[in-house]
Formats: C-alpha cells, structure tokens, sequence
C-alpha cells in the first residue's frame, strides 16, 4: 500500500515539474463578407422588411379620421380612456381639420389627468372652430387648465 501511494506521489510531482506546452490555436478561417445586394440577382435579394413593422404613414383621409373618431367614442362608452386617446390622435393625424377629434382628444386627455395634452386639444380645436356653440366652454375648460 505504501508503495503505491509512493507511486502516486512521485508520478504527480513528475508531470508538476514538466514543462507544460500551450494547446495548438486552431487557425481562424477568414471571415465571409456579405455579398454586395447591387452585384446580386434579384432573386437572391433578402426579402422587404415586414410592413407590420413599420410605422404608419399618414395622409389626408377624412374617412379614416372618421372611423377613428367612431371607435373611439365606442372606446370612451366602455370607459377605455387609453383607447379612446390613441384613436382620437390617430383621427388628428390623418385629418387635422377634424375639430371632433381634436375636442374629444381634449376630453380624454382632461379625464387621464394629462393637462398639456387637453390643453394643446382644446386650442387647436378652438383654432378650428372658433363660433361653436362650445366655444365658450371650451375656453372655460382651457383657463381652468392654464390656471
């Protein structure tokens, strides 16, 4: 027994004392570059981003502004404000001369409790349609939110 443990031993102590050699680095392949797209079939073209990715273009569509407007009232009768405000600034983008929706944004953006919203609403609503039969409350809205 004690000789295998004499065994052990000095069979450790040797591979201590050896000179260690570093592990062979395996050579680096080159990196492949990317094909130049111009120099390439159009076969062979990556395909186009996913246009439900993108951000949404707007331009003047009173229609879709319209339909806007319509959800989100149905939005507000649910009691989903956050639905309803992105609806009415959705209709303000693609028909900024709707005077309801920029009214409506208003509204909601009063009730989220978000007065620097109600109150550029309310203005560019007043700007539209200064003779409304709410003008004056509008105005009154619009005071007590500077104030």
């Amino acid at each position: 027994m004690r000789r295998l443990f004499v065994a052990v031993l000095l069979s450790g102590a040797a591979l201590a004392g050896a000179q260690q050699t570093p592990a062979p680095k395996p050579q680096e392949k080159p990196e492949a570059q990317a094909p130049d797209p111009s120099q390439l079939p159009p076969s062979q073209l990556p395909p186009e981003e996913d246009n439900e990715a993108k951000p949404e273009e707007y331009s003047f569509n009173p229609v879709k502004s319209k339909r806007d407007v319509e959800v989100g009232k149905q939005q507000l009768k649910k009691g989903n404000l956050k639905g309803a405000a992105s609806r009415f600034t959705t209709a303000t983008k693609w028909n900024e001369g709707n005077a309801e929706a920029w009214l409506l944004l208003g509204e909601v953006a009063e009730k989220r409790d978000d007065p620097k919203t109600a109150r550029a609403a309310y203005q560019k609503y007043l700007e539209l349609a200064p003779t409304a039969k709410n003008a004056g409350d509008v105005r009154k809205r619009l005071e007590k939110l500077k104030g």
